[in-house]
Order: C-alpha cells, then sequence, then structure tokens
C-alpha cells in the first residue's frame, strides 16, 4: 500500500512531471519524499516565487504541468504572485501545500489562514486531499490545470493525511490511471457559418492574421504555419506567440502588445485588412490600443480555444476548439490566390525593422542585437518586466516557438533568471541567456546562489541604468516630478563573484562579445553588468 503522498508522486509523474521546485517546511516534508520516491527531482530555491517561475520554465520544455511546492502560512502567501502568474500566462501548475488537520483548525490558529479562500479569484481550482480519495484528488487537479486555457490549481494536502496509507489501484497499470489522457484534437463545431466563413477567405484581396499564445497551448504551430505558408498571409503575433513561424520570414510581421510605437504600424494595416483571422488570439497580452481594432471595412474569422467573455475584440464568427484543425476545416477546397498586391504588409515590416535597431554606438538596443547574434538560432532568452523588455520583444527574432520566456499578461517582475534555470534544467543542451533590469535583479539576487549551487551556465544580462526607467518616463511624460524611481548603484560583478559567478561591467559591444566567449561552457553562471546610461529608451517604443 502506498501512502498520499507517494500515490500523489505517482500520479504527477503519469502526468509527465519530472521536477517540483520550493522552500519546504515540517508540514511537506512527506509530500517532499513521495515526490522523489515516483522520480520527481526536488529543487531548493530562495523564494516561493522563484520557484514557481523555475517550475514554469521546465513547462515551456516538456509541456508537462509545472509543481511548485511550499509550507503553510507564509509559504503560501509568497507564492501568491506567481500562481497570480500562472492563471494570465496560461501555465498548467499543481500548487502543492501542506495544511493543518481539520480537527486542529479547531483549536490551533498558528500560521492558520483559509488557502482556498486566500488563492480562489487567481487559480482555476482549490482542491483539499480526501483521505481514501487521493488519486481522484490529484487526478482532477491535472485535468483542470491542462483542459480549456491551462492554469494553476491548488493542491492542499493535510499534514495527517499526508502520511497515511491509501487503498488503491496499482498506479503502475496505465490502463487503471484516471489521469485523462488529451483527446485527439477536437474540430470546432461548424454549421451553417462555416460556408460564410469559406467565401470570406476565398474572397479576401488583404488578409492578415493575428496569432496568439493559444496556438502553442494546443500544440498547433504546424498548422497556424502551414496555412500562413500556404496563403501567404502576413502574421502579427502576441509576444508569447513569437516564433509560430520564423521571424526572419518576409510573411512575419513581428509582434506586437506592449510597444506604441509598432502600434502606429501594425494597426493601421489591421484596419486596412479586408480579412482578420485571429488564431488563438488571447488579448490578456496587449495594451489598450487593441481594444476593438479590427476597423469597420474587415471580416473577423476567430479560433479560439476557449469562449469570448473579455470583449476586448468581437469577430463576425468565433469558432471555439482545436485551432490547427479549425484552419485546416476551413480552407478544404479553397485555392491560395495573390494577395496584397499593393506590398504595403513588406512596407511596415522594413519600417518596424528600421525602427527597432541598434543604431547607436552603444544602448540597450546594441545589447540586444549583439546578444542575438551571438545566440544560436534555437537559443532561448528570457527577460524581465520593464522598458527594456517592450524593446527586446520587438528587437529579438524568435525562429521556433517558445524561445523567448517573460511575463506578458501579468507583467510582474522577477521572472527573467528563474525562468532561464528552469528552463535550463530542463534542456540543458540549449544556451540559455536572462535580461533584467538591475531593479528586477535586486528582487532576486538571492537565486544567483541558486544558479550557482545547480552550477548552471546561464548568463544573465543586466541592463544597468538605476532607475526604474519605464514609470520614470511614464512621470515626464506627464510633467510629474521625478519620485520613487531611482535608486543607488550595485556593483553587480562583485556581487555575482561573491555568489559563485562570473562578473564583468561592459561598456561597448567589443567587450559584450568578449563576455560571452566560454561562458555557456562553465560550470557557474556569467553576469554582464551592461552600463546604458539614463534616460535610454525615449524613443525605443
Amino acid at each position: 500500500m502506498s501512502n498520499t503522498a507517494e500515490i500523489i508522486g505517482k500520479r504527477l509523474y503519469q502526468a509527465g512531471c519530472r521536477r517540483a521546485f520550493g522552500i519546504p517546511g515540517g508540514e511537506v516534508l512527506d509530500l517532499m519524499e513521495g515526490l522523489k520516491n515516483a522520480g520527481i527531482e526536488f529543487f531548493l530555491t530562495k523564494h516561493e516565487n522563484s520557484a514557481g517561475f523555475m517550475a514554469e520554465g521546465g513547462y515551456h520544455v516538456d509541456g508537462a504541468p509545472a509543481v511548485l511546492l511550499a509550507t503553510l502560512g507564509p509559504g503560501v502567501a509568497n507564492a501568491v504572485n506567481v500562481v497570480t502568474n500562472a492563471l494570465q500566462e496560461r501555465v498548467p501548475m499543481i500548487f502543492l501545500t501542506g495544511c493543518v488537520d481539520a480537527s486542529d483548525k479547531l483549536t490551533y490558529t498558528h500560521q492558520i489562514f483559509n488557502h482556498g479562500e486566500l488563492l480562489k479569484s487567481v487559480t482555476k481550482a482549490s482542491i483539499t486531499v480526501v483521505d481514501g480519495m487521493v488519486d481522484v484528488s490529484i487526478d482532477k487537479a491535472v485535468s483542470i490545470s491542462m483542459d480549456g486555457q491551462p492554469g494553476p490549481v491548488h493542491v492542499d494536502v493535510p499534514i495527517g493525511v499526508a502520511s497515511k496509507k491509501q487503498h488503491t489501484n496499482d498506479v503502475t497499470n496505465e490502463k487503471q490511471l484516471l489521469v485523462r489522457n488529451i483527446p485527439s484534437p477536437a474540430v470546432p463545431a461548424f454549421g451553417v457559418e462555416l460556408e460564410t466563413a469559406r467565401k470570406f477567405l476565398s474572397d479576401a484581396k488583404q488578409p492578415i492574421m493575428v496569432a496568439g499564445l493559444d496556438v502553442l497551448n494546443q500544440s498547433a504551430e504546424e498548422e497556424v504555419k502551414k496555412f500562413v505558408l500556404d496563403f501567404r498571409i502576413p502574421l502579427i503575433t502576441t509576444y508569447k506567440a513569437k516564433g509560430i513561424i520564423p521571424e526572419d520570414n518576409p510573411l512575419s510581421l513581428g509582434s506586437a502588445g506592449l510597444s506604441p510605437m509598432a502600434d502606429q504600424h501594425l494597426l493601421p494595416l489591421v484596419q486596412e485588412s479586408d480579412l482578420i483571422l485571429a488564431a488563438g488570439y488571447d488579448p490578456i497580452e496587449m495594451r489598450l490600443g487593441w481594444r476593438n481594432p479590427w476597423g469597420k471595412k474587415g471580416k473577423v474569422i476567430e479560433f479560439t480555444a476557449i469562449p469570448n467573455t473579455h470583449y476586448m475584440h468581437q469577430a463576425d464568427l468565433s469558432f471555439v476548439g482545436h485551432i490547427g484543425e479549425g484552419l485546416k476545416t476551413l480552407r478544404k477546397g479553397i485555392s491560395p490566390s495573390p494577395v496584397w498586391e499593393s506590398s504595403e504588409p513588406k512596407k511596415v515590416r522594413n519600417k518596424l525593422k528600421s525602427i527597432f535597431s541598434g543604431r547607436q554606438k552603444w544602448g540597450p538596443g546594441v545589447v540586444i542585437e549583439t546578444v542575438r547574434k551571438i545566440l544560436p538560432a534555437n537559443g532561448v532568452a528570457t527577460v524581465d518586466s520593464g522598458a527594456h523588455r517592450i524593446l527586446l520583444s520587438q528587437i529579438w527574432e524568435c525562429y521556433e516557438p517558445r524561445r523567448l520566456l517573460q511575463s506578458t499578461g501579468l507583467c510582474t517582475m522577477g521572472c527573467a533568471v528563474p525562468l532561464a534555470m528552469g528552463f535550463k534544467i530542463a534542456s540543458p543542451e540549449r544556451p540559455v541567456v536572462a535580461f533584467t533590469g538591475d531593479a528586477g535583479l535586486e528582487m532576486v539576487l538571492g537565486e544567483l546562489a541558486t544558479l550557482r549551487d545547480l552550477k548552471l551556465p546561464v548568463v544573465v544580462v543586466v541592463f544597468v541604468d538605476e532607475s526604474l526607467a519605464l514609470i520614470e518616463l511614464k512621470q515626464r511624460r506627464l510633467g510629474m516630478l521625478n519620485l520613487g524611481v531611482d535608486f543607488g548603484p550595485t556593483n553587480f560583478p562583485k556581487v555575482a563573484e561573491a555568489l559563485g559567478g562570473e562578473g564583468r561591467w561592459i561598456s561597448d559591444r567589443s567587450g559584450l562579445i568578449d563576455a560571452f566567449e566560454g561562458a555557456f561552457e562553465r560550470r557557474t553562471f556569467s553576469l554582464l553588468a551592461c552600463k546604458i546610461g539614463h534616460k535610454v529608451y525615449d524613443n525605443c517604443f
């Protein structure tokens, strides 16, 4: 007979999970043992928030739910940010926590509050494991986390239940597993609207596609890519959908989300289009300029994973289901025809390339372009929130999906370094670079010690300007006083060396190139502190 913790570990292992991240407490020691005995490796971090981002980094490699472990009380409270991030970034996450038994709650109050109530608005579900129904509890959590748009599910495990032996099926027998097998992609429900949609497509002379994260969540990249290339339809992606087609392809117009400068060119093109295909497009990544963006002349066909309840935009036809299967059904019997005789998409693409380039001798754009040339095509970058992220998301080319990781729905700081660590652990053969601002790095300096302990050759590129540059820029544009945005200098190379890494100050392109020499072969991290100066983002995005 297995105990509760062992059953949870075995079920998660059968669901594809191989790693868990967090900080232990006495209330979750049995859970840690259960995960280990099932073959799930536990990684100690310095903060629960970072642990969740590390878990997400691994999810982007293998697609299995991220596993975050925290003890009761402060452990749960510390993780609220990253759980919220998982909800808004559509990341399947199993958040395992310990809790006191129901009988103890009646007379014991130390560190005790209702975990489920705290997490109610930022999780898809909160489940307390029930004695005798452990397998059902964890299987249900996995299923909910993966269904529709992925997201976090909280699983509270009472201390007394965690170590208790359970009568259950032999979990090594896959036929008896309750873990849901993802069914074959279902074709969206087409009715009389199908012929209308096909007419829209066959009549279109200036079509455009806007694709989002749900294309990746449904593993529909190849179907979308084939549709775009066959019909020669220009493609705009959200930041997290970058790489659906290689961004050096002439049909790629790059990404949109937070840059008003990019929107000045992309939105008029969208409004000029006579057909807009929204493929897995989730507007949670977009700024207000993308509210009702289609204009009046174009027809809109939407392929979406879940019904549209956000009302950021509407569509003439909306098909709910598998995006790739929907596009395959739509195109049946339709032969591609010439589109965009005006070559306007090409002009927009060239204009954006011209705007977002490192024209200066030195600055954030030069840093980004230089590292992109150094990193191989299949290399992975992560980026923290801030002014540098907006610029990087426009400049950085992706040639495959999930090669630029960031927080674009919640836009939280402190994510780049742990995301890079989690990805590198799950895919050690790929070179990984984390881009962060100095303020974002100072939030998670402790995780440099985690990098050291794990002996991960991640390169951390820090944009040093001693300011919350994006907020400072907004203050100036609004005519406000400089308030609460500037801070003192930190000697980041010295900090890196003190924590067991390699550190260097960088002030020009050649120094940056030299600093990457041998960095991916080390058994520790490299921190490159790039001095970029003040007010360098004024005309960048």
